[in-house]
């Protein structure tokens, strides 16, 4: 194996913590960026750069800001020449009917699921080029081709459409000799602060109406049904060695797509239709070279 240079967004807690403690414990060298590292992030940051026997490197990076992601991406191209792996994780969930959530909350979701990985791209890319190699993880979910409870609607629409995303890169990135692995993460109730850490609706008055109508406690029927489905021995971590596992591949042998859903809610079922289709249709007009990077490097 040889070592990266790996950016991870959203690394302060959940699915980004583990899989940047698990790829410096592979010998990797790993930025663990995420927002506030002086501030309320301080501790989380110091735990990470303390961890024995690794080199897990800290960075401030907000990816609602440009300024703040095309810093962070200069630094760590001054620092260490390169980025060969960027992993897509930073996100955020909000929970409650969607009729209650104002257009601006729906704003907030795509702006930190989606364009936040546009802001990232677009200043690390450009260097991935330049040296025609690199790999993209994006962290999609099983919501976007997978049974999925109501609720959750500003969350799902915008891991839906950061999935939508990650597959066009992937076709607009392969004759550059760019890799793409989409993983896709189930459920997870433990070990994770999606839930604790989510969004409630900004319109209290229709949140109210729901409440007092046929919804009535919907939202705690939703959660006690969620965690019922997911077995107890489900265990995050699973989604951080398969990033790992997937970044020790060699050029041109890593999945396009990885499934790690303890729940199974079909998104593996679902996913497989799709990019048959997908890849189908780049057959059919002559475009199937996009379907594989190109060994350029």
């Amino acid at each position: 194996m040889s070592k990266k240079i790996i950016l991870i967004t959203g690394a302060s807690s959940g699915f980004g913590r583990l899989t940047a403690e698990a790829l410096a414990r592979a010998g990797h060298t790993v930025y663990a960026s995420m927002r506030d590292v002086a501030g309320r992030n301080a501790n989380n940051a110091a735990a990470l750069a303390a961890l024995a026997g690794t080199d897990i490197r800290p960075i401030e990076l907000d990816v609602q800001s440009d300024a703040s992601t095309n810093d962070a991406v200069t630094k760590i191209i001054a620092e260490s020449g390169r980025i060969d792996v960027l992993v897509h994780n930073a996100g955020h969930m909000m929970f409650g009917p969607a009729e209650a959530f104002t257009p601006e909350q729906f704003a907030q979701q795509y702006d930190v699921n989606v364009l936040g990985t546009q802001r990232v791209n677009r200043a690390a890319l450009p260097h991935m080029r330049t040296r025609k190699q690199g790999l993209l993880v994006w962290v999609s979910s099983s919501s976007s081709a997978g049974g999925t409870p109501p609720y959750l609607s500003p969350y799902f629409a915008a891991k839906a459409a950061m999935d939508a995303l990650a597959v066009q890169y992937a076709r607009e990135l392969s004759r550059w000799g760019i890799e793409t692995t989409i993983v896709v993460p189930g459920a997870f109730t433990k070990g994770t602060n999606h839930f604790a850490h989510s969004g409630s609706p900004a319109d209290p008055a229709r949140l109210a109406e729901y409440e007092a109508g046929p919804y009535e406690g919907f939202g705690e029927q939703i959660q006690k049904a969620f965690a019922a489905i997911v077995p107890d021995d489900a265990d995050p971590a699973g989604v951080a060695d398969r990033i790992v596992e997937a970044v020790g591949l060699p050029f041109g042998k890593r999945p396009f797509r990885i499934h790690y859903d303890p729940s199974q809610d079909g998104a593996d079922v679902g996913f497989a239709v799709l990019d048959r289709l997908r890849a189908e249709m780049l057959h059919r007009v002559g475009m199937s070279d996009l379907l594989r990077p190109a060994k350029l490097a």
